[in-house]
């Protein structure tokens, strides 16, 4: 009986007080060249966005007080046939802030009802009753505030005297990944730049374009499965951005995630670390979201978070 109490104070908890305990984590990740000014990245990713969770979308909207440099989403924005709604309203004062963003599958398909404990069995699969969200509304949004989409494709941005070069990934977790397709979309990024040079993927992360203009690779995805990070780095990333995960969402204290519905390691399944692959490495910073599926309303030991990255000189 006493165990039967305390699981049902954990998920009260987890349900009315977690799920909207807002978190912004800070990080520094030293990975630009020596003597550049440092970025601020703003990384936001799995909103699941329903039009009447007003308190997520005014924390959000409060984080333009942070003045980022640059926005990155790494996916899941909506979580309602509707979320579009919400997602303007958050968004909105990030206008005119440089963005880059990649497809998350709920910005495909809408929540459904499943049985949480399939998530044990390894990554969830998609259910063919899930309806189909507009995802060319939410694209449409996102060219209108100026962000680049990264879905199977790479772009290049220049940002306090440093050069971002990007290539991204649709949505890996339903196989729409097309990892093909990134040395030739850095190719043609590259042959479109006139300052560019021709080392990538094998410059080394210090490394100056011609008229010495720091250049910095970086990796963007929805979800973290190895063979994407393992590629990204093969590609040159010298930094990885990703979500999906959730954290675990439901964490047990002093262990951590039980599970991280794709096959990244546990110990990895949200903050930054360092990937390796190979004789290469980059920085991974998977985020463990803001949202749940309207359907699983609950967070535990695990609260939804944005994440703030200054990109410093490295040592």
């Amino acid at each position: 009986m006493a165990i039967g109490a305390a699981g049902l104070a954990a998920f009260a908890y987890g349900s009315l007080i977690e799920r909207t305990r807002w978190t912004l984590r800070r990080v520094d990740v030293p990975v630009l060249p020596a003597g550049s000014t440092p970025i601020k990245v703003l990384h936001l990713s799995d909103l699941h966005m329903a039009p009447w969770q007003r308190s997520k979308q005014q924390w959000v909207r409060s984080l333009a007080a942070l003045e980022p440099d640059l926005i990155v989403d790494t996916g899941d924005n909506l979580g309602h046939e509707r979320g579009l709604e919400g997602i303007r309203a958050a968004f909105e004062p990030f206008r005119g802030v440089p963005g880059v963003f990649v497809n998350g599958s709920n910005d495909y398909f809408g929540p459904v009802l499943k049985n949480p404990f399939l998530y044990f069995g390894g990554p969830s699969a998609h259910v063919p009753r899930s309806k189909r969200l507009d995802i060319d509304a939410l694209h449409a949004y996102f060219a209108d505030l100026g962000w680049l989409d990264l879905d199977n494709r790479a772009a290049a941005i220049d940002l306090n005297g440093t050069r971002l070069e990007f290539f991204g990934v649709d949505d890996p977790h339903k196989g729409f990944d097309r990892l093909d397709l990134i040395t030739g979309a850095v190719d043609d990024l590259r042959a479109d730049d006139p300052l560019g040079d021709e080392s990538w993927p094998d410059a080394p992360r210090e490394a100056r374009g011609p008229g010495g203009r720091p250049t910095l690779t970086v990796g963007v995805t929805h979800a973290p499965y190895r063979r994407v990070l393992d590629s990204f780095v093969n590609h040159g990333a010298q930094l990885i951005l990703a979500g999906h995960t959730h954290g675990g969402q439901v964490c047990v204290p002093g262990y951590g995630a039980l599970v991280t519905n794709c096959d990244i390691p546990r110990k990895q399944v949200k903050g930054l670390s360092v990937w390796r692959h190979g004789l290469r490495s980059a920085f991974l910073n998977v985020s463990a979201g803001l949202g749940t599926s309207i359907t699983a309303p609950v967070r535990f030991a695990c609260p939804p978070e944005a994440t703030l990255l200054t990109l410093i000189p490295a040592p």
